[in-house]
């Protein structure tokens, strides 16, 4: 670490206001603050003094997303071969993956960092610390097969329209990645949807259909408890393995980063609805979502990866304790609800997230004006 402490150190006055390449400085911060914990420090006014900072919560969320990507490029592999009827070695499986995968990493970070840089060099402020774990959820999030130029346009899209117009990290409503899903999704529906899309250049030795696609085709699921868990099957990059994501989801709880309580509320959101809608199976056997048991819903699609990576967010989530619990809970509740009851679109986390960023505001608004009127109730009383 010294040698690039070094470097940094010899690099830094030309980037100094005055310097050849101030254009730059906001880049070289960018580096500095990647590597080394800042070492500006307030003087006056009482703070609260943490050793961990925004940038290091960010790692530790990034730390948390490695078993998922690391599954999810080795899934990739692994759907392949089988879709041509070919038997990989898991190195292989995950080489081919890896390939695949790395683009859209490279692309995402660009494209966001890039344009987030410019942003910050053009209002002369440091670079913000949020698009190091949008740059690393949207190739999660979106088919290994959307066109490299097509993540471009939407990361560039939700960077500029639903971060940077609202002044930055931690001034956005809604969040980063789950709004370029959208874009492609209502921009591109071609590469977001259909039977084959999900397995690179797959043949026909077996269906690249999601699972939730095999169940609006009404053909069910066709998934065992183990391969459930596990995510051997055809979907986004990270959202097939619940245990990558359930060691994801220990590592941001243990270390704070993570609020369980939205978590939790989340899970418990989309178990209830779930078991409500299974409830009217037997009324309408045409709905084969009815049918799935209510803890299959928890375990396909990318409910659990929505519930652990994206319904956390702290910027975009609500910010009262109460609100956390209804804000979670309406996230999955909703999730759910959408997935089962609207044919044209059989995956609802996305909608459902975006749904509740948009009403965090609200939900916080009437929990604290719900405290007011509690408490000049209860001081009336007391007089």
């Amino acid at each position: 670490m010294k040698f690039i402490r070094n470097i940094l150190d010899s690099v830094k006055p030309h980037v100094q206001k005055g310097g050849k390449f101030q254009a730059f400085h906001s880049m070289y911060d960018a580096a500095d603050t990647l590597f080394f914990v800042p070492d500006v420090v307030t003087t006056k006014g009482s703070h609260i003094r943490d050793g961990v900072d925004m940038k290091r919560a960010m790692f530790i969320v990034v730390i948390a997303l490695v078993p998922a990507l690391l599954f999810g490029m080795w899934n990739v592999g692994f759907t392949h071969f089988a879709s041509i009827g070919e038997e990989a070695e898991i190195f292989t499986a995950f080489w081919y993956g890896f390939l695949k995968v790395l683009p859209i990493i490279l692309v995402s970070y660009g494209v966001g960092l890039g344009i987030e840089i410019a942003f910050a060099q053009s209002r002369g402020h440091e670079v913000n610390e949020g698009f190091f774990v949008s740059g690393m959820l949207i190739p999660l999030i979106v088919p290994v097969t959307t066109p490299l130029w097509m993540v471009a346009v939407a990361v560039a899209f939700a960077v500029i329209f639903g971060k940077e117009v609202f002044g930055g990290t931690g001034m956005n409503i809604v969040n980063p990645a789950l709004m370029t899903r959208a874009v492609l999704f209502f921009a591109y529906p071609s590469a977001m949807s259909g039977d084959k899309v999900w397995i690179s250049e797959s043949a026909d030795a077996i269906s690249g259909a999601t699972p939730l696609a095999e169940l609006t085709a009404g053909n069910g699921s066709g998934l065992s408890l183990f391969e459930m868990l596990v995510g051997n099957y055809a979907g986004s990059v990270g959202e097939t393995s619940v245990i990558a994501i359930g060691i994801g989801a220990f590592i941001l709880l243990f270390t704070g980063v993570a609020n369980w309580k939205i978590m939790t509320s989340f899970f418990v959101g989309g178990f209830a609805m779930a078991v409500i809608l299974h409830s009217f199976a037997g009324s309408f056997p045409d709905n084969s979502y009815l049918e799935l048991c209510p803890w299959e819903h928890i375990l396909i699609g990318g409910f659990a990866f929505g519930g652990v990576f994206m319904i956390t967010d702290p910027v975009t989530a609500t910010q009262t304790e109460t609100g956390k619990w209804i804000y979670g809970f309406l996230g999955g509740f909703i999730a759910i609800l959408v997935r089962v009851l609207n044919p044209a679109y059989p995956e609802g986390v996305m909608l459902a997230i975006l749904f509740v960023n948009i009403f965090a505001p609200t939900i916080d608004f009437y929990v604290v004006d719900a405290n007011i009127k509690k408490r000049l109730k209860r001081a009336k009383v007391s007089a």
